[in-house]
């Protein structure tokens, strides 16, 4: 019987990269899969999976409220930082008034970022722009303020700019609770038994980075897009941690949260409850 090729979908990012490094490297076996790896921008990977592009997926959380009649949720390969996350940068202090005035940069309407924006803001306006130009827009006056996802987290500092908001801290003050961003989505038509060993295998890729951290991070950091070393360690240990080998009561609680303020606002359509393979 030939081996099943499986079309997985996830960002060119250091984080992703380190927790696909066992897939990709084969240093975790696929086990009669042939997983074909589609890099894209998560804003990409989102309107993918809205067509059943992909068979498993990363997507942003926000996405899922979309897609659920499709994919069903991985318990492993979270993106959530406590009291951390994506950022509103500008070139100089602006306050929460200012911002809801303010004409901003997002890297997309289907990322959890500009959910949460949404709920801090309500109605803003913004500019729909590459995650990776954002930054550069924002010192060059061409817009108020950005939103700030990847590794943008880490090196705004270089251009002068100023974090003027941080939405992960602005929801563990609400919360109490990490802010789930990033999730892995899986096919529901490929059926219990094979979304469950796709699973299995994206959790051992994701243990064999954490149980291998150079190596891993040394496969990184072709994706690190101007981070140095350092930078990049501390990019992916924002985002592999406890949460990303498993959501556990916490990471759920926090995912459920959201969707759950989501929906009472009615930003996203009626999501809960969430399953998980």
């Amino acid at each position: 019987m030939p081996d099943k090729e499986i079309l997985l979908g996830h960002s060119p990012d250091p984080d992703d990269a380190f927790m696909f490094y066992g897939l990709t490297s084969g240093k975790v076996p696929s086990e009669g899969y042939v997983i074909k790896h589609l890099l894209s921008d998560i804003e990409t990977l989102n309107q993918y999976a809205t067509n059943g592009k992909l068979d498993l997926t990363a997507i942003s959380l926000h996405a899922y409220a979309y897609v659920k009649s499709h994919y069903a949720l991985m318990a492993c390969g979270a993106s959530m930082g406590m009291g951390y996350g994506p950022i509103i940068v500008a070139t100089k202090p602006m306050t929460i008034e200012e911002l809801e005035r303010a004409t901003i940069a997002v890297p997309g309407t289907m990322t959890t970022a500009f959910l949460v924006l949404r709920m801090v803001l309500g109605h803003f306006d913004y500019q729909v722009i590459p995650f990776d130009k954002i930054l550069f827009q924002v010192a060059g006056g061409s817009v108020d303020a950005g939103l700030i996802i990847h590794e943008g987290q880490v090196n705004y500092g270089q251009m002068e700019l100023l974090n003027v908001l941080d939405l992960g801290k602005w929801w563990s003050d609400q919360t109490g609770l990490p802010l789930p961003l990033g999730v892995n989505a899986v096919k529901r038509d490929l059926g219990p038994a094979v979304m469950k060993d796709l699973s299995r295998l994206v959790l051992r890729s994701i243990e064999y980075g954490m149980e291998n951290p150079e190596e891993a991070l040394d496969f990184a950091q072709d994706y690190a897009r101007g981070l140095d070393r350092q930078q990049l360690e501390t990019f992916v240990r924002m985002y592999v941690n406890q949460w990303t080998l498993r959501c556990g009561p916490e990471g759920t609680k926090a995912i459920n949260e959201l969707l759950y303020r989501a929906e009472t606002e009615r930003l996203i359509p009626p999501t809960l409850p969430v399953d998980f393979v």
